[in-house]
């Protein structure tokens, strides 16, 4: 039986013996709600009997106050299992879309993780991933763009992120992915370790499954979609 828990900003799901645990952010706006939009997500990887830790955030511009803040909380709650199951155990972080960059970019620079596994990585410009904000800006003379901006980011990967496994996933109809950079990022830091694969889907693939499901029932939601997720989690598996 998992036990669940919400605290630190955090969505806790606690098998009785977990053997890891994950340490999952998601998307902007899609994170507002991991424990209904990464339903079926976050389902596969419970049963396969690893602890997850499904961080709950609200869209700013500040991305590093973010990731100091997800880092901090994750740190809590693991913490709080470990003292629950009377041992601690290694964590896997797990960010998809914005979710990917605040792992990048958190504070200790990977280290105390065994692995990171980045899904559908997403670093566009503030005027790019907000609609109608550059005409918005262009007409009030003003300025704004994530912090760190994405070249900055790509900067920081560089010089202070030091995990050197890495599994990135991509779709192949997503518009928003800008994984090859981020492994070429990554793949030129020495002794790098970093793989990645493409499959065939969406951007918000592994999120739209539990919305329509919860929304609509399960007629909504499609083989296709339940199988992917299925892979990812295998894929996932098999990689730690």
């Amino acid at each position: 039986m998992t036990f669940t828990k919400y605290q630190f900003n955090n969505y806790c799901y606690w098998p009785s013996n977990p053997k890891k645990i994950i340490e999952f952010i998601g998307g902007s706006y899609l994170a507002s709600k991991p424990d209904l939009t990464y339903k079926r997500f976050i389902k596969s990887l419970i049963d396969k009997n690893y602890a997850v830790h499904a961080y709950k955030y609200t869209p700013q511009f500040d991305h590093q106050e973010l990731a100091i803040r997800a880092w901090k909380d994750f740190k809590s709650c693991q913490r709080s299992l470990s003292k629950r199951i009377g041992k601690s155990i290694p964590s896997i972080r797990i960010g998809h879309s914005l979710g990917c960059k605040l792992h990048l970019i958190s504070p200790d620079g990977g280290r105390n993780c065994e692995k990171f596994i980045s899904i559908s990585f997403n670093n566009f410009s503030a005027n790019r991933s907000i609609p109608f904000l550059k005409k918005i800006s262009q007409k009030l003379e003003f300025n704004s763009e994530f912090s760190p901006s994405p070249e900055r980011t790509f900067g920081i990967i560089k010089k202070t992120y030091n995990q050197k496994n890495n599994f990135l996933i991509k779709f192949n109809s997503d518009e928003l992915d800008q994984t090859d950079k981020l492994l070429s990022c990554l793949r030129a830091r020495k002794e790098d370790n970093s793989k990645g694969i493409k499959l065939k889907g969406t951007h918000t693939i592994i999120a739209s499954a539990g919305l329509r499901e919860n929304f609509l029932g399960d007629w909504a939601d499609d083989d296709f979609k339940r199988n992917t997720i299925k892979q990812i989690s295998n894929l996932i598996d098999k990689s730690i």
